[in-house]
């Protein structure tokens, strides 16, 4: 009687060798309804990952997406005559595709890529820490897991504040302002006497060399809001003189507010 030998461990198991067919129909036979079934195959897979790198606000159906891009082109990309199997090819690749899409679009603020990869590790060291400890970990115990000296735990710990970006609409949280107040409503608004503190400064120079007369007839206009006639009975002169003073000195400061402009747009260049 002879004896029955076991399946040799490094065999092909049943769902490994499915695999593998579906990937030799692929790229052999060009059937593209094998592809699909393996993308049907591997997407708990993918959801898995996906779920494994959400953090913040960052949506799980998009991370799924990008998990799923990296799984075709793991598809596309692996060669059926590998010995290994494609799961140990497919998922370095939607790994590789996750990290891409959080280097490249996930931070609202542009971060280098050293420095995004130093954060997630911070971040993910804080997090297995705090279970282990029971409390929020230094920079100090961080860095003693890292290789890092403190200064760059800290940094890392700022960066990470780039990655995502808060509305102005959004309402601010606490404090004594009402509920609804937002963020918004903490910011200054436009000051539109900047604009006439610049005017002022460009044409100072002219307005002093102006005659003391003319210069009493602006500020009655344009100060003190007179009319023509009222500046006319107080100088004692007609109205239509007032009018002629008034266009001539408008000028004068018109043409060396031109000469200010031009001046900083020389100095600019």
């Amino acid at each position: 009687m002879h004896q029955q030998i076991p399946p040799s461990s490094s065999e092909p198991k049943p769902a490994a060798r499915e695999d593998r067919r579906l990937l030799m129909r692929y790229h052999r036979d060009g059937d593209r309804r094998a592809r699909d079934e393996l993308v049907e195959r591997f997407m708990p897979l993918a959801r898995q990952l996906a779920r494994r790198y959400q953090r913040g606000s960052e949506p799980l159906e998009d991370l799924v997406q990008v998990a799923s891009v990296g799984l075709v082109k793991a598809i596309d990309r692996f060669d059926p005559a590998r010995t290994t199997a494609f799961s140990s090819y497919a998922v370095p690749t939607m790994v590789g595709e996750l990290k891409r899409y959080f280097r490249d679009f996930g931070w609202a603020v542009h971060v280098p890529r050293g420095m995004q990869e130093r954060t997630v590790a911070v971040q993910s060291t804080v997090t297995r820490l705090s279970k282990e400890l029971g409390r929020s970990p230094s920079a100090t115990e961080v860095g003693e897991i890292l290789d890092l000296n403190e200064e760059l735990v800290l940094e890392a710990l700022e960066a990470a504040l780039a990655y995502d970006a808060l509305s102005l609409e959004a309402p601010r949280p606490g404090g004594d302002e009402p509920a609804d107040s937002a963020f918004a409503d903490t910011l200054g608004e436009e000051d539109e006497r900047f604009e006439l503190v610049e005017l002022g400064v460009t044409i100072a120079p002219a307005l002093r060399s102006l005659p003391e007369r003319e210069r009493r007839i602006l500020q009655m206009r344009f100060v003190d809001d007179m009319t023509q006639s009222e500046i006319a009975a107080r100088i004692g002169v007609s109205q239509m003189h007032i009018s002629r003073l008034i266009r001539r000195s408008l000028a004068r400061l018109a043409a060396a507010a031109e000469a200010g402009e031009r001046e900083v747009e020389t100095a600019a260049a």
